[in-house]
């Protein structure tokens, strides 16, 4: 039995508000259970150094998590004076996901950053983000088309990611804190709408796990995405 009485193949509830800010071009406030993050996109008429004369877009993305997001309060990165290194492996994460979902010839010479900022968190922060993450950008292209600013849309697919672990013995889909922290395995898994896999994160954290179960918790991805895409389409149409 799951902590929160949900089936093994059970997603939280999923809910997004679009436009949450004003002066982003994209924004959305995405909850999936108990988990709350903010997502806004930022539009630039340029892009970094290493980008320059390339004709070629680039999208990128920042995260952090507010001090009482958490149980217990954590101390704000900025007043340390670095980011730790949980921060910067998943900020990376959510800017190469995005950025496997977009053509960066059509976007032309300009950058996109995706800030996620986690409100509250109960589990899957990560994934959180990339599903709303991918909103915000879609909504911040739709005001360059709208605008004229570009001609073709530079967006693919839709991408999104979910958790997935074996908890009590069970391949479980969308894990909420009480089950990642006792997982015996864990793992994310970002696809596109039409089931390409853009990265699986995957670790045991107790036992080793067999590739049955690894096959299982990929079926179980493939519909917990399935059903952010719906999401996704949903908040977006």
């Amino acid at each position: 039995m799951r902590p929160s009485n949900r089936a093994t193949d059970e997603m939280r509830s999923i809910s997004v508000e679009t436009n949450f800010t004003k002066h982003a071009e994209g924004s959305c406030l995405i909850k999936c259970g108990e988990t709350h993050v903010l997502c806004t996109a930022s539009v630039e008429e340029r892009v970094p150094p290493f980008m320059r004369n390339t004709g070629l877009g680039w999208v990128t993305a920042e995260y952090g998590m507010l001090p009482r997001a958490t149980g217990s309060r954590n101390r704000r990165e900025a007043t340390a004076g670095k980011q730790s290194g949980r921060t910067q492996e998943i900020q990376r994460l959510i800017g190469r996901s995005l950025r496997a979902g977009i053509d960066r010839v059509a976007l032309g010479e300009r950058q996109i950053t995706i800030d996620c900022d986690v409100l509250q968190a109960d589990g899957g922060t990560r994934c959180a983000s990339i599903t709303g993450g991918w909103i915000a950008l879609r909504l911040a292209v739709n005001g360059l088309l709208k605008a004229g600013l570009i001609k073709t849309d530079p967006i693919i697919g839709h991408v999104a990611a979910i958790s997935c672990g074996i908890y009590a013995g069970q391949p479980v889909l969308d894990l909420d804190y009480a089950e990642d922290s006792e997982a015996g395995t864990d793992a994310n898994f970002v696809m596109t709408d039409t089931g390409g896999i853009i990265e699986i994160q995957g670790s045991a954290e107790g036992a080793t796990f067999s590739r049955d179960e690894f096959n299982s918790l990929m079926d179980l991805a493939e519909k917990g995405a399935a059903e952010l895409v719906i999401a996704q389409k949903a908040a977006t149409t």
